[in-house]
């Protein structure tokens, strides 16, 4: 029989796209299942980008709402549908919906007393899977695979070269000149940004070499492409708001490298084969690397790094104000 297999994914871009290595795991398992992803409607486009997904459903709650009722109905309308789940977040919500669909095999991690909820319990032994993306490939091999999981494929996107294509003319970019992309922005907060102003120099510079600079972000990040853009000057084009999310794979394939903080975007870029230059401050590259073969990761493993926070405890930032403009450079 087919196996339809409901995926109940991440809140966090990065996260959903770290997820497609699951994805990826379960098709060579199971060539012929049908998977679908519950997520949040951001997410749509980005599933749409993954030849492993068939469906998407989308969770109609924000990040964080608790929403039992919608939940429950939810859970009740995707009744039959489906052969097993398997729960990415470890929250006693995120559960709630296969349980209440009836799915047979609801596969999770232990978590927020889910016993009953979840019937394929697995226990998380993070000494040995250490990253994010081996949690979520795991979920998809048999109880007793050996750990960490010896093959964990990349991600992945694909790249609409019409969409590409149309974009250039819209925004009236020129793909001519060497293209270095930047992603100064983390919606996790202050402590994974590298200094703007860094950005902008480094900018500046790349443009002295002939290359020209795209910002990418959302619009809450515009301001971040302006203040590189007042640095920098001529040759940077601020498309901080101006893109939605599905175009930012298209044009990130275009760069021939992409210099990001720990962020949603780096995960986009490492999936369109761009080259990265990864800065790391409060998070680590143990944890969330970008899974690609073309990245550098520049972390300096200070002794109060990696904290995780979304502030610098101790008011320094010095795990990202020491990394300097030169430091990136010679990255180049």
């Amino acid at each position: 029989m087919m196996n339809k297999i409901l995926i109940v994914g991440p809140a966090w871009i990065g996260d959903m796209v770290m997820a497609q290595s699951l994805f990826i795991t379960l098709k060579q398992r199971f060539p012929d299942s049908e998977i679908a992803v519950l997520a949040p409607a951001w997410s749509k486009p980005l599933l749409a980008r993954m030849p492993e997904v068939q469906s998407s459903v989308t969770m109609p709650l924000s990040h964080g709402e608790f929403g039992f009722g919608a939940r429950k109905r939810l859970g009740r309308l995707l009744r039959g549908r489906y052969d097993q789940a398997i729960v990415l977040p470890r929250s006693w919500k995120s559960a709630l919906v296969p349980f209440f669909a009836g799915i047979p095999k609801r596969t999770g991690y232990r978590g927020e007393w889910r016993f009953g909820l979840i019937n394929d319990m697995r226990a998380l032994d993070k000494t040995k899977l250490t990253q994010t993306v081996q949690r979520f490939v795991t979920l998809g091999l048999e109880r007793d695979a050996p750990l960490p999981p010896a093959d964990v494929p990349k991600p992945q996107l694909r790249v609409d070269a019409q969409n590409q294509s149309a974009l250039l003319n819209k925004l009236a970019l020129n793909s001519d000149i060497p293209i270095v992309a930047m992603m100064p922005g983390a919606e996790y907060g202050p402590s994974k940004r590298w200094p703007v102003e860094r950005y902008g120099e480094l900018a500046k510079q790349l443009i002295a070499w002939g290359k020209q600079v795209w910002v990418f972000g959302s619009i809450r990040e515009q301001s971040l492409g302006e203040e590189i853009t007042g640095i920098a000057g001529k040759r940077v084009v601020n498309l901080c708001g101006s893109t939605r999310l599905e175009d930012v794979v298209d044009l990130l394939a275009l760069a021939e490298t992409a210099v990001t903080n720990d962020s949603g975007l780096m995960h986009i870029a490492a999936a369109v084969g761009v080259k990265l230059v990864a800065i790391y401050g409060s998070s680590s590259p143990d944890y969330t690397p970008p899974l690609s073969d073309k990245a550098d990761m520049v972390y300096l493993r200070l002794e109060c790094s990696p904290c995780f926070q979304r502030e610098c405890p101790l008011k320094h930032l010095n795990c990202l104000q020491q990394i300097t403009v030169d430091e990136i450079q010679r990255r180049f």
